[in-house]
């Protein structure tokens, strides 16, 4: 399996690559993997396999594992590995999808609130646990999307998730605003951890923003732009 740093115009690329791509706000996980592989095909690699390893969502950015060839059977490996995020928190209001893919549907009191209380409400949801994933989720049902139902109105009943938050860091306290490095398990919904943040502090609250810095030993900040990938990969182009 290559690295980048060992690619040249005559490698195979089926023999296995795994690119960190820097995932752009509004894109999903697929939509990365739909632009590259395109771009595989372009340059000759018809067949080639190709997929992500751990989604994100739309409306979050930072670490995304495209692997490419061999390097496919690395996908669950590579899910398995620990996550960190760091994570914008709207304090006082929710939505049905825990962030702002949808508008508010209720308000709450959140004046109480001090950093003392948000610094032991984040303390109290750390450790080994379940965690409901959110309705509005890529987590399959019968088949389906749990977010196909709830857009159908379709009330379903969501699998409790077993996960561990290793641990949870205030890096801001803007009140109603707060902003946390999240180091967790895979499966972890940082959306979902939002809503439960709201709940331990007796008001609502929601995700404004989410970045993945890291997933297993990949870093956020030494990973490339779909952009700059595109490039990579156009550079090898099959003669």
């Amino acid at each position: 399996m290559f690295k980048i740093e060992e690619l040249t115009p005559d490698c195979d690329l089926n023999e296995g690559l795994i690119l960190n791509i820097d995932k752009p706000l509004k894109w999903t996980s697929a939509d990365v993997v739909r632009k590259l592989k395109y771009i595989l095909r372009r340059i000759g690699y018809r067949k080639i396999k190709i997929g992500h390893a751990g989604t994100l969502d739309p409306l979050a950015t930072g670490v995304l594992l495209v692997c490419i060839g061999r390097a496919t059977k690395q996908v669950e490996a590579l899910q398995a590995g620990r996550k960190e995020y760091i994570a914008d928190v709207m304090l006082g209001a929710t939505t049905p999808s825990y962030d702002l893919e949808h508008p508010i549907d209720a308000t709450f009191p959140w004046e109480h609130i001090s950093r003392e209380s948000v610094e032991a409400a984040l303390q109290t949801l750390c450790g080994e646990r379940d965690q409901i994933p959110p309705v509005y989720s890529a987590k399959m049902i019968d088949g389906r999307r749990a977010y196909e139902y709830a857009r159908e109105g379709s009330e379903v009943e969501m699998r409790l998730a077993h996960i561990n938050i290793y641990g949870i860091e205030l890096l801001e306290c803007d009140l109603p605003h707060i902003r946390i490095r999240v180091d967790c398990s895979k499966g972890t919904y940082i959306r979902s951890l939002a809503r439960e943040i709201g709940e331990a502090l007796n008001s609502g609250a929601h995700l404004t923003s989410l970045r993945r810095t890291r997933s297993g030993d990949f870093l956020a900040e030494e990973g490339i732009s779909v952009e700059e990938s595109i490039s990579l990969l156009e550079s090898l182009k099959k003669s």
